[in-house]
């Protein structure tokens, strides 16, 4: 036998040992996967088992506790009611939790159908017991409901507190007994006649809690009115307190009703309407199917109900409100043209930004004193109104912090007045005449014809030049003439040339002197003073008769220049 076959032969052999290993190994595994399965299946009975130990020992002394009741005195026995109410609700969770883990277990699995029997003879006594206590907790409301009128004060609070503790009693009873109703569907137990039991018990105590509700939602709004009427009367006040805490007791109950009306898969709709009707419970889901069409069909009945019953007096009122507002805005305009009026009457000395803001304020102000009467009219209380509109301030000055700056600056240049309209200023890096000015912007006009708006907060934050402030301007000119020229004879003339000047004032004086002897000409300073409006008309006007009376009279006006030496050097 060749080498090459003897190799091919071991290779082979080494192939199927590792597979066989391989499959001997996965095998291995499987079998202990499938043994800690089984392991953990034969826990989990055990402790369910043990579960149900627990829990069959706890209803033992429960009926024991339960037995031994009413050979206590009378005045320890609440107490008990309430201790063994406690441990029943815990037993009743712990028999929910053992239904559960029950179903996680196989089918046919002996534990399983163990303690499905165990669990099924304790279901049945829990739905027995429960609803025993439903009937004995309905007997002793009305038993302690009797003895409340013969109470006062403090023993007449504590009285009515405890009621409510059992009605919220009985409510948490009919919670633990939907429980007790799903872990028998969940073993696959009959549940058609526990349900039957407890449908009308659920439909009897929703409809009392609905009558109790809109009862008070009536009561509530007559003692409202009442009050709107006399907002000082303190029993008023008090018994609107009380009444709306009791109806809020009422909604939670009938919440919590609806709750186990839905658990059990009984016709909730009504009672959701009901709930929502008063803000209570509020979701998408609420709005669809019955609810939404109990919902609008009461809101169609009330709101044709109240057309009906209203409409005239809404369409007077209606009118009321459009008369009185229309009398007010009438009102307000001559309110305006009357405050305008009287500022612009002579010897009035205010401002443009000052007349404007008082004839908006007075109007505005008259028009809302006309929206506030015409809202009273139609029965529109104003307190609220008004306590939200401070609030409403509060949120929009903080959310408005630069325009409030500009108001403020706006504000500060109306009481010092650095400027008006038609004044010709320098702010803020731009120059013109001043077009229009609010407590929140100047509007510039430029010489070129361009509109600036200046915020007033960059305007009072920096330097104001007013140069139309003053009546009176000095124009500031400079003429040169040659050193060669006679310095006398160009006084002369420039004097003849400012007294021929019709703009020119006389007083204050003009003023001519030779103000620098420059490197290449006589300066002479010429200070004619001017009415303010005449500014720029004189100073072009004076610099033209300047230019042609120079020329005329022989005296030279200098440009620069400079004189050139030339030196030539003998060798």
């Amino acid at each position: 036998m060749s080498k090459a076959v003897i190799n091919f032969l071991q290779i082979t052999l080494l192939l199927c040992i590792a597979v066989t290993s391989t499959a001997q190994t996965n095998t291995e595994t499987e079998t202990k996967a499938v043994a800690q399965a089984d392991a953990d299946l034969v826990a989990e009975g055990k402790a369910v088992l043990a579960l149900v130990a627990s829990l069959e020992q706890g209803i033992s002394e429960l009926k024991v506790l339960d037995g031994q009741i009413n050979t206590v005195p009378e005045m320890d026995r609440e107490a008990l009611f309430y201790r063994r109410d406690e441990r029943s609700f815990a037993l009743l969770q712990d028999m929910d939790e053992i239904a559960r883990q029950v179903v996680e277990l196989p089918e046919g699995d002996a534990v399983r159908v163990e303690v499905e029997r165990r669990l099924s003879e304790d279901l049945n006594q829990a739905s027995d017991a429960v609803i025993q206590r439903i009937d004995e907790l309905g007997t002793r409301i009305v038993d302690h409901t009797k003895g409340l009128d013969g109470l006062s004060g403090g023993q007449h609070i504590a009285q009515e507190a405890y009621i409510h503790s059992l009605e919220a009693l009985r409510v948490q009873y009919y919670e633990a007994l939907a429980s007790v109703i799903e872990g028998r569907e969940a073993l696959g137990m009959q549940t058609e006649a526990l349900s039957q039991r407890l449908r009308p018990v659920l439909y009897l105590h929703a409809e009392t809690l609905v009558g109790h509700i809109e009862f008070g939602a009536f009561a509530l709004k007559e003692l409202k009115e009442r009050l709107d009427g006399d907002p000082q009367n303190a029993d008023l006040s008090a018994t609107i307190k009380d009444l709306s805490s009791r109806q809020q007791i009422y909604l939670n109950r009938l919440d919590s009703i609806v709750g186990v009306l839905g658990r059990l898969g009984l016709e909730e709709s009504a009672y959701k309407a009901t709930l929502l009707k008063q803000g209570q419970g509020l979701s998408v889901k609420d709005f669809e199917g019955a609810v939404a069409a109990n919902l609008l069909r009461d809101g169609w009945s009330a709101l044709r109900e109240g057309m009906v019953e209203k409409a005239p007096d809404l369409l007077f009122d209606l009118v009321i409100f459009i008369l009185v507002l229309l009398a007010f805005r009438a009102l307000s305009r001559l309110t305006r043209r009357a405050v305008s009026a009287a500022c612009d009457r002579p010897g009035v000395d205010i401002s443009s930004l000052l007349k404007d803001i008082l004839a908006s304020v007075s109007g505005g102000t008259v028009m809302v004193i006309g929206v506030l009467m015409a809202l009273s009219q139609v029965g529109i209380s104003l307190g609220p109104m008004l306590a939200g509109l401070g609030v409403a301030g509060f949120v929009v000055g903080f959310a408005l912090q630069d325009s409030l700056s500009n108001f403020a600056a706006g504000g500060m240049i109306l009481i010092y007045r650095p400027y008006d309209v038609d004044d010709f200023v320098e702010i803020a890096g731009a120059a013109g005449l001043v077009k229009k000015m609010s407590l929140v912007s100047t509007t510039i006009a430029t010489f070129d014809n361009q509109t600036l708006v200046v915020p007033n907060s960059k305007i009072w934050g920096d330097v104001i030049k007013n140069v139309t402030a003053q009546k009176v301007r000095r124009v500031d000119l400079e003429f040169g003439i040659g050193y060669s020229d006679d310095v006398e004879h160009a006084e002369r003339v420039l004097e003849d040339i400012l007294d021929k000047n019709e703009m020119v004032l006389k007083k204050p004086e003009p003023m001519i002197k030779l103000h620098a002897l420059a490197d290449s000409s006589v300066n002479f300073a010429v200070r004619p003073w001017v009415k303010t409006d005449d500014y720029w008309d004189v100073y072009w006007d004076i610099t033209r008769e300047v230019k042609m009376r120079f020329d005329r009279e022989g005296i030279s006006i200098p440009f620069p220049q400079r004189d050139v030496h030339m030196f030539t050097e003998e060798s």
